[in-house]
């Protein structure tokens, strides 16, 4: 009942094509969804018309012993597939008479009287019950002609109008009818034990007991062909989609009618009743039936719960009745056969898998956005009320690299850093008369370019005089609510005219929180070598000393730089700082669960920077701390010491130069 009235708030909501239940999810969820439900959804309908024509044959066997099961169950299959082949309108109007039998059957059951008879049967030749579960499993498709409903949405004149009136209508009748059979069993037959040991116990209480033979048949024909008409078009829907080969959704005559399709479910329902067990079929159909019924739930509940301005349904249903139904399918299932569960899961995860891996392109849009903006919304409020702090620290990089083509080193250096759990954006400043379209076109182009090289990162590209302004301008605004990039990733530049510009950016960057990363590009690997050693330069005091190691740490878990050892280094003066030094960085890598060793340098009287680029120059990357800009300090002053920086570290691998400017307190990352 759940799931007709998610259902009918989907139909509602939407102009229905061909395909049912697949349709639905695909529009809905996406294709890959879609795909990963509307195949198994094809074989469990396939299937089904075996397993009701299994059941008719079974039936005629009541009153015809000799017919072999099998033989009756492939004739009978012939002939609704050819009356399926022919014309879809025939087939759907011998329904009319097939109703009226099973009409009739209930008419003479409810008309019949009490069961006189004394003789109870051997109950010793009972087996033990199967258990609710089990039985659960074998009725459930009785009561899954919903799915034959949906499927022939492509044939329907008004989907929005019939679908919703015809399965609600369905689902009551259906209820009804199923509760007031054992209550007038239990009325008509005193004899409990009858109900065990006469399995036509209903032919028995009826009026005319052969209508009840008629009725079974009529309801079992009915049901093989509704299949038989709904599994053509499922599969039909596919095909036109791109997801099963495109022959197999071709239509032929007036109504468009899937031969190919229909040939194709009629070698599956042979080889179904060759199967022969019946109740080996049921629990596979109701996986699939189920699992279909828990995303048409899924997806009514999302799309309400997500309130996209495209979701206007005529019939509204609340979005936490859906999921609960959802929730409810997937646990009905669980209860059935759990490991059949998990196979069902596997199934359509690996066909999802498949579809996305074909990277195929939905003409249509789908819920996904509005889910992960969803998500998203949620997200940034709750972290809107968090103040950053060492324990759940990420830098969220803002990469000012230009055209990636030319400083891809960044972009890489970047990735390495952020590897599958932190943000990046790739920033690119355009020309200040750079008009709209530019602007679009050339963030499409950094934007495809990242993807070919596998690189996930945000793109932003912005207008501005000249780069450094433009730099400064993303600095000041770009982010959103709390999300806003706290590390600051620029290429270094050796041209003494742009170091004002550099100290400019540096300040900026202190002013707004950002900690500052400048990389300066070490000659390239030669084809096949692996980075070397990460050393960073410590001084033991401040935060930099902290945030390079983060920063070390988080690179080391990366595949580039896996397996590289990572050094601590520090100069000292004399023997006195020596001793301290040794004390300190012994007890600190002892707490801080770092792979890592250090190395304590002498000066001997040489300027720091010597020291590094004498120590560090068969490093693979080096990381420098800068100073931050005393109080007062002008840019030319600050360009000056970035520019001493500059000439002293000419010859190193590629370095890092880092300042941190965050509040967070980083030395306590590693303090314990």
């Amino acid at each position: 009942m759940l799931t007709a009235l998610s259902l009918s708030a989907l139909a509602t909501n939407m102009k229905i094509g061909g395909g049912g239940a697949y349709f639905i999810i695909s529009r809905s969820l996406g294709l890959e969804p879609g795909a990963a439900i509307g195949i198994p959804l094809f074989l469990a309908q396939a299937l089904g018309v075996s397993f009701y024509t299994a059941g008719f044959a079974e039936a005629v066997g009541w009153v015809f012993p000799g017919l072999p099961p099998t033989t009756t169950g492939i004739v009978t299959l012939v002939v609704l597939s050819v009356l399926a082949w022919s014309s879809a309108d025939l087939a759907l109007k011998s329904q009319f008479f097939v109703m009226a039998a099973i009409g009739l059957s209930l008419v003479s059951f409810f008309a019949g009287g009490p069961v006189t008879s004394s003789g109870s049967g051997n109950l010793s030749e009972i087996s033990a019950s199967p258990g609710f579960w089990a039985a659960f499993a074998v009725f459930f498709p009785a009561v899954s002609g919903i799915e034959a409903g949906i499927s022939m949405s492509g044939d329907l004149k008004n989907p929005a109008r019939a679908l919703p009136l015809g399965t609600l209508a369905a689902v009551t009748t259906g209820l009804l009818v199923y509760l007031a059979i054992p209550i007038h069993l239990d009325a008509m037959v005193q004899d409990k034990t009858l109900l065990l040991t006469r399995p036509l116990i209903m032919r028995d209480v009826a009026r005319f007991g052969g209508l009840i033979i008629l009725g079974v048949w009529g309801a079992s024909l009915s049901s093989a062909m509704g299949s038989l008409l709904g599994a053509p078009r499922t599969l039909q829907a596919l095909a036109r989609d791109g997801v099963m080969p495109g022959f197999l959704g071709k239509g032929f005559g007036k109504g468009n009618n899937p031969r190919i399709a229909t040939l194709l479910v009629f070698c599956i329902a042979l080889g179904g009743i060759l199967a022969g067990d019946i109740n080996f079929i049921a629990p596979i159909l109701t996986m699939f039936f189920l699992t279909s019924y828990g995303f048409l739930n899924f997806s009514a509940g999302l799309e309400s719960l997500v309130g996209s301005p495209t979701w206007r349904p005529q019939f509204k249903v609340p979005w936490v009745l859906s999921i609960i139904a959802s929730a409810a399918c997937l646990a009905a299932m669980l209860m059935i056969n759990a490991g059949a569960t998990i196979l069902a899961v596997l199934a359509c995860g690996a066909i999802y898998f498949l579809q996305k891996r074909r990277r195929m392109q939905a003409k249509w849009g789908d819920l996904r956005s509005g889910i992960l903006m969803l998500l998203a919304r949620f997200s940034l409020y709750r972290l809107a009320d968090r103040e950053a702090d060492e324990r759940s620290w990420k830098p969220n990089i803002l990469v000012l690299s230009g055209l990636p083509t030319q400083r891809w080193y960044l972009v890489d250096f970047a990735e390495a850093i952020a590897g599958k759990s932190c943000l990046v954006t790739v920033a690119m400043v355009l020309p200040e008369d750079s008009g709209d379209e530019r602007a679009q076109s050339a963030q499409d182009v950094l934007r495809d370019y990242l993807r070919r090289h596998h690189v996930n990162a945000l793109v932003k590209t912005v207008t501005a005089g000249d780069p450094y302004r433009g730099g400064r301008d993303l600095i000041n605004t770009y982010g959103f609510g709390p999300m806003v990039p706290n590390t600051i990733l620029v290429g270094a530049s050796r041209e003494e005219s742009r170091f004002t510009h550099y100290a400019e950016l540096i300040m900026q960057a202190g002013r707004r929180r950002r900690n500052v990363v400048i990389v300066l590009e070490g000659p390239p690997l030669r084809p096949g070598e692996k980075p070397g050693r990460m050393d960073v330069w410590w001084r033991g005091r401040g935060q930099n000393a902290g945030f390079m190691l983060a920063l070390a740490h988080l690179i080391g878990k990366g595949p580039g730089w896996k397996g590289a050892q990572l050094r601590i280094n520090t100069a000292v003066n004399d023997e006195v700082e020596r001793e301290g030094m040794d004390r300190h960085l012994k007890a600190f890598l002892h707490n801080s669960r770092l792979n890592a060793e250090y190395r304590i340098h002498s000066l001997d009287g040489a300027a720091p920077l010597e020291t590094v680029r004498l120590r560090s120059s068969d490093a693979g990357l080096v990381f420098l701390g800068m100073r931050p800009p005393a109080p007062g300090e002008d840019p030319e002053s600050y360009g000056a010491y970035y520019g001493g920086l500059i000439r002293n570290t000419d010859g190193l691998p590629l370095t890092a130069m880092v300042l941190a400017n965050e509040t967070v307190d980083f030395q306590s990352i590693f303090s314990g």
